[in-house]
């Protein structure tokens, strides 16, 4: 995502970090640089120009006292760039009673994947969820969405054969009452006409929607602006989701143009499956392409693939200090959903700009799915009591067959869960409502870095 322009970024931040003397051909040399990335990243002209100028009076005019000339000109760069991105902006959602949720959009912007996505992120957070087909012009839209729904276990309505969207809406009408968030799928055209505008107020008139979100792609940079604006013409657009962000260095523009027509972005879409779905905020999201890593995107993330009763349980058995190998599945079935590891480490402080070897990372996909296959073939019993397994080489025998791997895989295995469920023990046996103190801290590090454990 814009990596690019972050190595660009995280480039200009420690050149200027570690200058002695910031004369003017460094500071040049620096500023053309971020404009060239800028502009890679399809940021417009004119910002980058204003950018530019405010770096060149920093680096050349202002005397401030108190304050290194290095650290003004990093915090200006700083203040800048989240200028740029725009303002914080967050979807309402009440507390008690419904929500409804309107997207709407182009053809080919990612409405429906980003319903079913909306739908599934608050469904991990306990809401009760309903999906609404009201696509009647593209092609298996509905189809879509009903399959979508099935994969995800969300709860779609939606009406095949009818061809007007009010009637769809008006026949589910009071089993969608009952639900929390109601999100509804629009229809889309090749340009905002009279048609869309006409069908989407008809729509809203009647649905009367407490938000409604402009889904646009990345890939359609600076020309977001422009359909942004248009749109709020049109209607009352209260936020922005931008899809496509894995796929394009024109993101910047996209995220830029939001920002200069006021329109505030919810979420960004940064991949094909169902979890890939962030919530955007322009400090955070600054953080990760300076290589700062965003702990509370990977927080949000790890929540959006975890059901909230199962962790609220999982949790209650960390601080019982006991496992079993059902427990352990569940956590692998939900990082296998985050994505891989190369796509992650941009969250985590200190390995945005980190080169992890492919075959590495290879090998650990592979170790994680042998895992799961062993503890599949064990019965339920085994999965609680994983100790009665080593005691019967029978059972490790049968095993092995099963999930078709060498008992030697097994034995890993069984040694990886000891090694866990005696550190799940130790910090169980600590008072966490207090908090370790910097020595218990150390000891448990030190007990984690003697037990060598591999994943």
């Amino acid at each position: 995502m814009l990596e690019k322009l972050g190595a660009a970024l995280k480039k200009a931040t420690d050149k200027i970090s570690n200058a002695i003397f910031l004369d003017k051909n460094l500071v040049d040399t620096i500023i053309r640089e971020l404009q060239r990335a800028l502009i890679e990243a399809d940021v417009r002209i004119v910002l980058v120009k204003e950018i530019s100028e405010k770096l060149r009076k920093v680096a050349y005019n202002e005397k401030i006292k108190g304050v290194e000339k290095k650290e003004h000109l990093i915090k200006t760069l700083h203040d800048e760039l989240i200028k740029i991105l725009g303002e914080k902006s967050e979807l309402k959602v009440k507390v008690k009673g419904q929500t409804k949720i309107m997207l709407v959009g182009l053809y080919a912007s990612g409405k429906t994947t980003t319903v079913a996505k909306l739908g599934n992120y608050f469904q991990k957070r306990g809401k009760r969820v309903a999906l609404v087909g009201l696509d009647v012009w593209r092609p298996a839209a509905k189809e879509q969405l009903i399959q979508l729904g099935e994969k995800n276990n969300l709860h779609v309505f939606t009406d095949l054969k009818e061809k007007d969207p009010v009637k769809i809406w008006k026949k589910y009408k009071k089993e969608i009452d009952s639900f929390e968030i109601v999100l509804v799928d629009t229809a889309g055209r090749h340009d905002l006409d009279k048609e869309l505008i006409t069908e989407i107020k008809k729509l809203d008139k009647e649905i009367k929607a407490d938000e409604t979100i402009l889904v646009m792609p990345a890939d359609i940079g600076q020309a977001a602006k422009n359909q942004s604006e248009k749109f709020s013409e049109a209607l009352k657009i209260t936020g922005v989701i931008i899809t496509r962000m894995d796929s394009t260095a024109k993101g910047g523009g996209a995220l830029s143009a939001c920002a200069e027509s006021k329109s505030g972005v919810y979420f960004i879409a940064t991949g094909e499956k169902i979890n890939d779905l962030e919530l955007f905020n322009p400090k955070s999201f600054l953080s990760r392409l300076l290589g700062m890593g965003d702990l509370q995107a990977l927080l949000e993330k790890v929540r959006s693939v975890t059901d909230e009763s199962k962790q609220k349980k999982f949790e209650e058995k960390l601080s019982e200090g006991k496992l079993t190998l059902n427990d352990v599945i569940e956590q692998v079935k939900s990082m296998n959903s985050l994505g891989g590891f190369d796509k992650l480490k941009s969250m985590v402080p200190g390995l945005g700009n980190a080169k992890i070897p492919e075959e590495a990372l290879q090998t650990q996909q592979k170790k994680v799915s042998r895992w799961e296959h062993i503890i599949k073939s064990m019965t339920p019993y085994e999965r609680e009591n994983p100790e009665i397994i080593r005691k019967e080489t029978s059972r490790i025998s049968r095993i092995a067959k099963g999930s078709g791997v060498n008992t030697s895989d097994i034995r890993s295995l069984l040694k990886q869960y000891d090694m866990l469920q005696s550190m799940v023990k130790d910090s169980a046996d600590l008072d966490m409502s207090k908090g370790m103190n910097p020595r218990q801290m150390q000891k448990l590090m030190k007990k984690f870095g003697k037990k060598g454990m591999k994943f």
